[in-house]
C-alpha cells in the first residue's frame, strides 16, 4: 500500500501572525515538503492544478520536474489534473516527457476541480463539465496508446494522422487515476478503463464514500478487469498530529477556522466526527485511517493532506516527520494484516512493464 501526501498550494495568511508567505515562498515550501516526504519514506508527493488565488500550482509537471530532479524514489503525481480545461494532447506530451525525466515515476489524478469560473478562462462552459472529462480522457487514452492518432469530438478540432511526443516511456503509460468527491459518471469512467479510482473524501461522511467505492468496484468488475476487491481504489484525508492530543486540538484550531478548503462552516469538533478529519495524537490518526478500510474495503494509496490553511512550513515538516516516524510504519504493518492475497498492489511503472511483458509472452505462448 502507497502513502504519501497532497497539497493544494493555498497561499493563506496565518491566522496566528497575520502574515501571508510570497507566492515564491509557498512554491519553494511545496518542493522542500515533497523532499522530507521522501526523507521520511513516504511513498508519493501529489500537487493540485489550480489557476486562481489563493493557489499557485498552475503547473504541476514544471514543479514535478524540479522535484523529480532532486529525488530518488518519491512518485509524483498529481492530486488534480484538469480534464475539463486542459487539452489532451499537452497533457499527452507533457506528462509523457515527465515520465521520461522522472524515470517512469509518474501517475496523475483526472479531475474537474472545484471552481467555476476555470472553464471560461480556458474557452469551455461548466455545464459541459461532464462530458468534457469523458471525451478529453478518451482522446487522451488513445494518444498514449497509439502511434498515429485520426480523431474527431465535440470539444476540440479534429487530429489527422497524429502522434504525440514523446511517446510514453518503454510503451508504457502513465497510470491514471480519476478523482471524484460526489459524481458517480467519474467512478463510472474509471471503471471502464480499468483505471484507479481515487475518492478525496475529505469534505464526506463515511456512508457517502462507501456507496461511491462500491459503485466503482461493481463496475470495475462488470467491465471485466477482475473482481471487485481488486479494483484500484485510492483516498485522501486531512490529519494534524501532536503528541498530546489537546494540544494539537489547541494549535490548529485557529487555522481550521479560516482554512479555504473548509473554513466558515461546521465547527472543528463538527467536522472531525463527520468527516476523516483527524486532529490529535499519531494513535488517533493511526486509529481513524485503519477505519477507512471498514466502508472501502483493502485499498491501494492513502494521501494525507497538512500543507494548507497558512500552516507554517516548520510545523508541516513537524508533522511529515510523525507520519514517517509513529504513523505511517504502523500503517503498513496493520493494513497488511488480513489483506487478502488477491488484493493488487497499487500500480507503478515497474508493475505496469512488468505485467505487459507477462501478457506478450502469453501471446506469444498459444
Amino acid at each position: 500500500m502507497q502513502f504519501g501526501i497532497f497539497s493544494v498550494g493555498d497561499v493563506t495568511p496565518d491566522p496566528t501572525t497575520g502574515r501571508t508567505p510570497t507566492e515564491r515562498e509557498r512554491i519553494k515550501a511545496m518542493v522542500a515538503i515533497a523532499l522530507k516526504a521522501e526523507e521520511v519514506g513516504l511513498d508519493v508527493f501529489a500537487t493540485g492544478e489550480h489557476h486562481n488565488p489563493p493557489f499557485v500550482p498552475s503547473s504541476p509537471t514544471t514543479m514535478l520536474g524540479y522535484i523529480a530532479a532532486r529525488t530518488e524514489r518519491l512518485i509524483l503525481s498529481t492530486s488534480t489534473t484538469l480534464i475539463t480545461t486542459n487539452d489532451p494532447v499537452k497533457i499527452a506530451e507533457d506528462f509523457a516527457m515527465l515520465q521520461h525525466l522522472a524515470d517512469g515515476r509518474v501517475d496523475l489524478m483526472m479531475g474537474r476541480g472545484n471552481t467555476g469560473p476555470v472553464y471560461p478562462w480556458f474557452g469551455q462552459d461548466i455545464r459541459q463539465g461532464i462530458n468534457l472529462a469523458v471525451e478529453n480522457y478518451a482522446l487522451l487514452h488513445r494518444l498514449w496508446r497509439e502511434d498515429v492518432v485520426d480523431w474527431e469530438g465535440k470539444f476540440r478540432t479534429p487530429l489527422q494522422g497524429f502522434t504525440s511526443t514523446p511517446r510514453p516511456l518503454d510503451g508504457v503509460p502513465p497510470f491514471v487515476w480519476h478523482g471524484s468527491i460526489r459524481s458517480p459518471e467519474i467512478a463510472e469512467q474509471a471503471a471502464y478503463y480499468g483505471d484507479g479510482f481515487f475518492h478525496n473524501n475529505i469534505f464526506w461522511p463515511a456512508d457517502h464514500t462507501k456507496r461511491m467505492v462500491e459503485l466503482y468496484r461493481a463496475r470495475y468488475a462488470h467491465y471485466g478487469h477482475g473482481t471487485p476487491e481488486q479494483a484500484i481504489v485510492g483516498l485522501g484525508g486531512q490529519v494534524f498530529m501532536r503528541k498530546n492530543s489537546q494540544d494539537a486540538v489547541r494549535e490548529f484550531r485557529p487555522y481550521f477556522d479560516v482554512a479555504p478548503v473548509y473554513g466558515h462552516g461546521p465547527s472543528l469538533e463538527e467536522f472531525t466526527a463527520q468527516t476523516p478529519l483527524t486532529v490529535g495524537s499519531p494513535q488517533q490518526v493511526v486509529e481513524k485511517t485503519l477505519a477507512f478500510r471498514d466502508y472501502a474495503g483493502d485499498y491501494q494509496r492513502q494521501l494525507f493532506l497538512i500543507d494548507h490553511a497558512g500552516l507554517p512550513l516548520k510545523t508541516v515538516l513537524e508533522q511529515i516527520d510523525l507520519l514517517g516516524e509513529e504513523v505511517v510504519p504502523v500503517l503498513r504493518e496493520e493494513f497488511a494484516k488480513g489483506r487478502p492475497a488477491g488484493v493488487p498492489d497499487a500500480p507503478t511503472h515497474s508493475s505496469l512493464l512488468a505485467g505487459r511483458a507477462g501478457a506478450e509472452e502469453g501471446v506469444s505462448a498459444v
